[in-house]
């Protein structure tokens, strides 16, 4: 057996600049002065929304290159010849592409020359959810990890990091319901969710690509580890109200996607109310043992409600 060597990190790609990937490109600027490339899709100037042009001006003071492909459109072939030209390549780019396209880039970074490959993995512990979960989105992400696992070439990094803290608090998805001035609890109040920010998960993915201890295996942040319990007290506790207390069971839970089979917010609600791989111990995490501070449900609010 060959032994470890670090992969290079001189030249990332990242693929996408949405609210993650503009935060790990961030971190990864003010970590190196490594060449940082972003792969955006294409658009005509004249056409360009004003959210894409500010996103092209923020791009352009923090000195990172763009580099234009379409995940969607592009093939395997044409993927897989643009990555070979970087060391590491990091993807940001979620669900929202549409199904297969987690495998499609995959295939085309392990066809690639690239060194290193970190999909798009930043949520749940799909290993422990398992095949089959309420969200089917999911098996998809099970069967990257099998792809990256059944070869040795490409060194791979999986960074999980549960749900972002601000999805705990948006109105459609009905957990932190500050309008109704109610608290839901998905499965149980004694059910635990992990949770960190954008901002953290990018500062913690750039300290990650360059600790050269770590590579081929799943690891583990979080910003805060709590119960649906424990966050309606801290909400309390933090915004100084009594919010009311309602509790959505696996059971009801299950019914309401049976009648609206295709509704990917009631297919995360099932998923996370059944509290298998959407939780760890924060004191086992990276963050933890690098005694890297993160923030807390409590901080977020502070900073975002007060």
């Amino acid at each position: 057996m060959q032994p470890y060597t670090p992969a290079k990190t001189d030249n990332i790609l990242v693929l996408g600049a949405g609210e993650l990937g503009m935060a790990v490109l961030r971190e990864l600027v003010a970590l190196c002065a490594t060449s940082v490339t972003v792969m955006l899709r294409p658009s005509e100037p004249d056409s360009a929304s004003a959210a894409k042009l500010k996103t092209l001006a923020q791009l352009e003071t923090l000195g990172i290159a763009v580099l234009p492909g379409d995940v969607v459109n592009d093939s395997e072939e044409q993927l897989c010849s643009v990555f070979s030209g970087f060391d590491t390549v990091v993807s940001c780019l979620g669900f929202v592409s549409g199904a297969g396209t987690q495998l499609k880039l995959a295939r085309a970074a392990l066809q690639s020359d690239v060194k290193r490959y970190v999909p798009w993995q930043f949520g749940v512990d799909y290993d422990v959810i398992g095949r089959g979960s309420p969200q089917d989105l999911f098996d998809e992400q099970l069967d990257v990890r099998q792809l990256l696992r059944g070869q040795s070439r490409v060194q791979w990094l999986i960074i999980s990091t549960g749900m972002f803290t601000s999805f705990l608090f948006e109105p459609i998805f009905g957990v932190v319901d500050l309008a109704r001035n109610t608290v839901r609890a998905l499965g149980s109040w004694d059910t635990a969710v992990t949770v960190t920010t954008p901002e953290d998960i990018g500062r913690l993915t750039a300290a990650i690509l360059f600790d050269p201890a770590l590579s081929n295996q799943v690891v583990y942040t979080a910003g805060d580890t709590l119960t649906y319990g424990q966050l309606a007290d801290t909400v309390d506790w933090m915004l100084e109200k009594t919010v009311e207390r309602i509790e959505w069971t696996v059971p009801s839970l299950m019914a309401d996607l049976a009648a609206a089979p295709t509704d990917q917010t009631r297919k995360y609600r099932a998923v996370f109310a059944q509290g298998k791989g959407v939780a760890w111990d924060k004191a086992c995490t990276y963050n933890a043992e690098r005694h890297i501070n993160t923030t807390t449900v409590a901080k977020w609010i502070e900073q975002h409600l007060l």
